[in-house]
């Protein structure tokens, strides 16, 4: 269970938020965390280090990469996100995160079909 104060001060940094509404959207590694809010990874990494630490983001090793993805065991908690992302549109850091990430997964998808 997740000690909510501990989630709303993990919330209270601007960073720590971002990354948690992009988490929220899909799994990611670090590369694509700093490339989408265009932070460097020492700090990126930082930031994540904390929100594992509150038991908010699970890590999982796949081959060379390590992918991050919420873990919000805590209704409150995972309403509280859910609440944040229908509003996204609201705070002007996430709305423009969203659009990068949709933007590079478009990108993406692009590249698998034409084989590159």
């Amino acid at each position: 269970m997740i000690d909510l104060a501990e989630f709303f001060k993990a919330l209270s940094d601007d960073t720590r938020l971002r990354i948690m509404a992009l988490l929220f959207q899909k799994e990611m590694c670090v590369c694509e965390i700093c490339d989408v809010i265009g932070e460097s990874q020492p700090k990126v990494s930082r930031h994540l280090a904390k929100l594992r630490d509150a038991d908010l983001v699970r890590d999982e090793r796949q081959s060379q990469w390590v992918f991050y993805y919420l873990n919000i065991e805590n209704k409150t908690a995972s309403e509280i996100m859910s609440t944040i992302i229908r509003n996204i549109d609201e705070h002007p850091n996430l709305c423009s995160d969203k659009l990068k990430l949709n933007e590079k997964v478009k990108q993406c998808k692009l590249c698998e079909r034409e084989g590159k």
